[in-house]
C-alpha cells in the first residue's frame, strides 16, 4: 500500500493510494501482492502494456529493479517498441496462464529504460497515427474492399505500424498493403478484430456511467443471446439492449444465472387460478422478490393488479386441484387494504394535479378611495361616481322643489281660511 502527503485541510497527513488508480488505464490489473516482502515477489517475466488494450509479456533478463509504471523498451520485430509496465512479480505468472501466452522459441527480452530521446520519437509517431488512419480507410476505398480500418498503433521506433481492421468475411488485402508501404514507408501489419475488440480499443462510457466493461477488465468475450434478456424480464428494445459495439451488451450475461435458479421457484405463467371472486391470469412476475402478480381474467369483474407471494400461489393451485375455491386471492381483509391498490400510475396520479386552483371572488362592498365599490368586489371608476354624484344632486333638487310646492299651498289654504273669518268680524262689529 502507497501513501502520499495530504496538503487539504483534513486532519488526516496520511491518505491511502490502493485502488484509486485501477481504471486509469485500460485492462488495468490491481497488485494485491505488492506488500510482500523484497525477495518473494520476484518474477523473470515482467507485463508490459502498449496503446488502448495490447499487452505483451517480456523476460527482464537484465534483472532491472521495475514498478509499475515505468516506461521500457522491449524486443520487437523489427527494431524495438516502447511501453509501460503495468504488472510485476508472481501476478504476472497468473496472468500468462490466462492470456494463454505461450513462447515459442526464445523469449522477447526487455532492453532498458526508456531514454528521453526513446520517447521524443515515441511520441511523433503517435502524433501520425490519426492521419495515417484517415488516408488508409480511403486507400481502402479506391480498392473497392469490404472492409473497416478501425485503428493504427505505430511501434515506438517508427519502423513497423499496425492496421486494425472490421470485416464480415476474408478480404484480399494483398493490393492494400502495397499501396500503404508506398503511402507510408514503413512495414505494414493487418489484424482483424471484432466489433467489440473495436469498442474496447476505442473505449467510452456506458449507459450506467462507468467505463467499458471490454475497456476496463474483459479480456475474453463470450457470447451473448437474447434469452438472456428474455430470461431476465427485460425488454426486448434492440436499441437498449445493445452496447455501443451495436451487440448486445455483454452486462446480460452477468446475472443470468441468478434469474435461472430464481426461474425454477415461479410457477407457470400459463397457469390460472380460480376463486369465487372469478378466475385470476398471470400479469407478470418478479424472480428476485418471488412475488407473482395476477389480474381478473374478466375485466368486468374487476382489473385490479393483485400481487401474491409464490407460496401463497402454490397454496391455491394445491386447493384448485382438490377442487376447493378460496374466497379471494389474498389471506385477509388487512392484506386486501394494503395490496389493492392499482400498480398503474395514471390511476395514481391526476393529470390536472398541476392546475392552478381558482380563485374566489370577493363579495361585499367595500369603500376604497372615498369611494363605494359593487356587489362584486370591483371598484366604481371615476366616471361613475359622477353620474352617482349628478344624479344624486337632481333628485335633492327634486325633493327641495316637491318640499316647497307643498308649502306654498299650505300657506294658500291658510290665507283662504282667514279671508271668511276677517267677513264675519267685520260683519259683528257693524
Amino acid at each position: 500500500m502507497k501513501f502520499k502527503d495530504n496538503n487539504g485541510s483534513s486532519c488526516n497527513r496520511m491518505t491511502a493510494q490502493g485502488c484509486c488508480g485501477c481504471m486509469k488505464t485500460k485492462l488495468n490489473t490491481f497488485d494485491y501482492l505488492s506488500d510482500l516482502p523484497k525477495g518473494c515477489n520476484v518474477e523473470d517475466y515482467v507485463e508490459v502494456q502498449f496503446k488502448n488494450t495490447r499487452k505483451g509479456y517480456y523476460l527482464n533478463s537484465l534483472k532491472l529493479p521495475l514498478f509499475k509504471g515505468d516506461v521500457v523498451a522491449v524486443e520487437a520485430t523489427p527494431g524495438h517498441d516502447i511501453g509501460t509496465v503495468s504488472l510485476t512479480g508472481k501476478l504476472v505468472e497468473l496472468q500468462m496462464r490466462k492470456a494463454n501466452f505461450r513462447n515459442n522459441g526464445e523469449p522477447k527480452r526487455i532492453y532498458r529504460i526508456a531514454k528521453p530521446t526513446d520517447i521524443e520519437k515515441f511520441e511523433e509517431c503517435k502524433a501520425l497515427e490519426h492521419e495515417t488512419m484517415i488516408r488508409s480507410r480511403q486507400i481502402a476505398i479506391d480498392l473497392g474492399l469490404d472492409m473497416k480500418i478501425g485503428d493504427v498503433e505505430y511501434q515506438g521506433d517508427g519502423q513497423k505500424a499496425i492496421f486494425y481492421y472490421i470485416a464480415d468475411g476474408r478480404v484480399d488485402f494483398r493490393q492494400l498493403i502495397k499501396k500503404l508501404a508506398e503511402a507510408f514507408h514503413v512495414r505494414i501489419e493487418m489484424k482483424q478484430i471484432g466489433a467489440r475488440q473495436e469498442a474496447a480499443r476505442i473505449g467510452g462510457i456506458g449507459p450506467c456511467g462507468r467505463q467499458l466493461c471490454c475497456s476496463g477488465f474483459m479480456t475474453n468475450f463470450v457470447s451473448v443471446g437474447t434469452n438472456a434478456a428474455r430470461l431476465q424480464d427485460l425488454s426486448m428494445n434492440p436499441q437498449k439492449l445493445a452496447g455501443q459495439c451495436a451487440k448486445l451488451k455483454c452486462c446480460l450475461n452477468y446475472e443470468v444465472d441468478v434469474y435461472y435458479e430464481a426461474q425454477k421457484r415461479m410457477p407457470s405463467r400459463e397457469i390460472e387460478l380460480e376463486t369465487e371472486q372469478g378466475v385470476f391470469r398471470h400479469f407478470k412476475s418478479d424472480a428476485l422478490s418471488s412475488t407473482v402478480y395476477y389480474v381478473n381474467k374478466n375485466p368486468k369483474e374487476g382489473s385490479e393488479i393483485v400481487a401474491l407471494p409464490t407460496h401463497r400461489v402454490f397454496q391455491i393451485l394445491n386447493m384448485n386441484k382438490r377442487g376447493d375455491k378460496p374466497f379471494s386471492l389474498l389471506l385477509d381483509e388487512e392484506s386486501t387494504q394494503r395490496q389493492s391498490h392499482s400498480t398503474d400510475i395514471l390511476d395514481e396520479n391526476s393529470l390536472t394535479r398541476f392546475d392552478a386552483v381558482p380563485r374566489r371572488k370577493g363579495k361585499g362592498r367595500r369603500k376604497a378611495n372615498g369611494g363605494e365599490e359593487s356587489k362584486s368586489g370591483e371598484k366604481a371608476t371615476p366616471r361613475a361616481s359622477a353620474q352617482e354624484h349628478h344624479g344624486g344632486e337632481q333628485n335633492g333638487n327634486r325633493h327641495k322643489s316637491s318640499r316647497n310646492g307643498r308649502n306654498s299651498r299650505s300657506r294658500q289654504r291658510e290665507e283662504g281660511e282667514q279671508r271668511p273669518r276677517n267677513k264675519e268680524q267685520a260683519s259683528k262689529e257693524n
